[in-house]
């Protein structure tokens, strides 16, 4: 047994820092694959124990499913659930190779005549699904699905045929947006952040900005959140924040906020953290599978976003 009073390992948060309750919260309540990209980003994991744990998720047909994404349920592969595992195969430097071929083989399957992805494809009918996601037989067209997909696929360096007329969709569906909501912003960044054509992405990212603070988009004072409106469909106090946007000061949404904005922003994120050590969801709890299961996630990206800006050390 150690001593009373050892000090911890140097790996080991300090005893009640925010990441060392943040940790606690994630042994306690999070799936092995959560469990994982913690320990790969603040406890030295590895990513093949990540990628292994992203395997269960994966689909003969090349995409995801297994409500990877937690408020889509079922077995079957979604464009949110694929676009959610190469956020994962991205944040440990494995999205490339034959893998994001059978997921870009999976995209195309699905995707519509002009590139883009529908948020949700009719396959989920017959399993549950959040109330606020409709299934329907012809789905649009989605920026919210496509331009997180497109972004990431470019910041790796891949190409594939599918992308081109990606691309082009994202391009069209960025640069004639003019009512729109934070989600659909953030998708947008997403895009921008990695788009091959810097100098048009950074013209569209600053008219987009413009938009962002017209339509009172982020709530640029945490302390007045009575003030700022709460987007059609949203749930009470759905509200973003600048740190929703610009998650890194790489951002090009960083350039939207001033530095006491931004300062503000990542205040109240890091006084949110709860008793528990975890971050709260602000979107409608429809079922309590779907809400413990998303938290995990909602903590490990608050903390990342907090390290990001320095925040932290971990």
């Amino acid at each position: 047994m150690a001593e009373t009073g050892a000090s911890p390992l140097p790996s080991t948060p300090p005893a009640r820092s925010p990441l060392f309750r943040a940790e606690q919260f994630v042994w306690l309540t999070a799936r092995v694959l959560e469990q994982r990209l913690f320990a790969y980003h603040f406890l030295h994991g590895t990513p093949d124990a990540v990628e292994a744990a992203l395997d269960a998720y994966r689909n003969e047909d090349g995409g995801y499913g297994h409500a990877l994404e937690p408020d889509l349920r079922g077995p079957v592969s979604q464009p949110l659930h694929t676009a959610h595992a190469l956020r994962v195969l991205d944040a440990i430097g494995r999205c490339g190779g034959q893998r994001v071929e059978r997921v870009c083989r999976y995209l195309t399957s699905i995707s519509a005549a002009d590139g883009a992805l529908p948020a949700i494809h009719p396959s989920q009918r017959g399993y549950p699904v959040a109330p606020f996601v409709p299934v329907v037989d012809d789905p649009p067209s989605e920026l919210l699905a496509t331009g997180p997909v497109v972004g990431l696929l470019h910041r790796n360096e891949v190409w594939h045929a599918w992308l081109f007329r990606a691309t082009d969709f994202c391009w069209q569906a960025v640069e004639s947006l003019e009512k729109s909501h934070p989600y659909e912003v953030e998708a947008a960044v997403a895009f921008l952040d990695s788009a091959p054509d810097r100098s048009r992405a950074e013209a569209a990212a600053d008219r987009l900005g413009r938009l962002v603070r017209e339509q009172r988009l982020a709530a640029l004072d945490p302390d007045r959140l009575d003030t700022y409106p709460v987007a059609s469909g949203y749930a009470p106090g759905e509200h973003r924040f600048p740190h929703d946007f610009a998650r890194t000061p790489q951002s090009l949404a960083r350039a939207w906020f001033t530095d006491d904005e931004m300062a503000r922003s990542l205040d109240h994120l890091a006084a949110e953290q709860q008793n528990d050590g975890g971050w709260p969801i602000r979107w409608h709890r429809w079922a309590p599978a779907p809400a413990l299961e998303a938290r995990p996630l909602v903590t490990i990206e608050a903390l990342r976003t907090l390290r990001a800006y320095g925040r932290f050390v971990g």
